[in-house]
C-alpha cells in the first residue's frame, strides 16, 4: 500500500520517516519529496509497505504524531489524478484575428 505522508519538517529524512514506519512493520520505501530546482523537501512524501494490515495499522497509529516539532497527516495515498494534455489549453502560433503589432521585423 503507498502512503501519503504529509506536514513534514523540511529537514525530516528518509531514515527517520523509515524508522517511524517499520515499527509496524515492513516498508518497501520512503520518498520524500523535494524541489526540482533547489533540492529542498517540499514537505510531504510517500511509504510503500508490502502488507495492507500492517499499513492500516501505521496510518492509525501515526496520522498526527509529532515529527521534529510537526503533527504528521498520515493516510492511504489516493491515484495520481490523470493531466489532462497540452499546457492549459491555447493553440499553437498566433491568435486568430490578431495582426503583427509592429514589434518585430517587417517581413516582404
Amino acid at each position: 500500500m503507498k502512503i501519503y505522508v504529509g506536514n513534514l519538517a523540511y529537514r525530516t529524512t528518509d531514515d527517520e520517516i523509515r524508522q517511524e514506519f517499520e515499527k509496524y512493520g515492513s516498508v518497501n520505501q520512503v520518498d520524500i519529496i523535494t524541489d526540482r530546482e533547489t533540492g529542498r523537501s517540499k514537505g510531504f512524501g510517500f511509504v510503500e509497505m508490502p502488507d495492507d494490515e500492517e499499513a492500516n495499522k501505521a496510518i492509525e497509529a501515526l496520522d498526527g504524531f509529532s515529527i521534529g516539532e510537526r503533527t504528521l497527516k498520515v493516510n492511504e495515498a489516493l491515484p495520481k489524478a490523470p493531466r489532462s494534455g497540452g499546457y492549459g489549453g491555447g493553440g499553437g502560433g498566433r491568435s486568430r484575428g490578431h495582426r503583427d503589432r509592429g514589434d518585430r521585423e517587417k517581413r516582404y
